[in-house]
């Protein structure tokens, strides 16, 4: 079968209190029925930080101030959507503070991917509940890095959506 990569690029905030990280319960996508990192894609002429600060707002209900630049990862895995087999994530990680707001529901409209947000501990957490995205955002809260080279969850498996 031949791959057809479907890239994705989005910008992600890493919101850690008490040892514990700010998640998302996702609800579209290829990391749907798992917890996922606040964040998403870019507006038109939007930049990263405002991005960052649009898409934060949007699924948690917390205003932030970016702190810092984490680093660039980016992984595969497969995903049928349209017309494409796999997905190639390009994530920016930025380490955020919350300087305002409450975690509300979010307003739920077209493009619309959170259900709410709550915080985890690393125990919390595997491969089965949560998107590559928060799992190797405890691993950069482990380590303070980022790999370089590119991950392929190959057996990754799409949860559907249960009502």
């Amino acid at each position: 079968m031949t791959k057809k990569f479907h890239r994705a690029f989005g910008v992600y905030g890493v919101c850690i209190q008490d040892d514990k990280l700010l998640v998302i319960h996702k609800n579209g996508g290829p990391y749907i029925n798992r917890y996922d990192l606040p964040g998403g894609s870019l507006e038109e002429g939007e930049s990263l930080a405002n991005a960052m600060k649009r898409e934060f707002l949007e699924e948690t209900g917390l205003a932030i101030k970016i702190e810092d630049n984490i680093g660039v990862i980016d992984f595969t895995l497969p995903w049928l959507w349209k017309e494409f087999t796999h997905v190639h994530h390009i994530a920016v990680y930025y380490m955020v503070k919350i300087v305002g707001g409450e975690i509300i529901v979010p307003e739920q409209f077209e493009g619309q991917d959170s259900l709410g947000a709550v915080w985890v501990s690393e125990s919390d957490v595997h491969i089965n509940n949560a998107s590559p995205l928060v799992l190797k955002a405890f691993e950069w809260i482990r380590t303070k890095n980022l790999d370089i080279d590119a991950v392929s969850y190959d057996e990754w498996e799409v949860l559907q959506y249960c009502i």
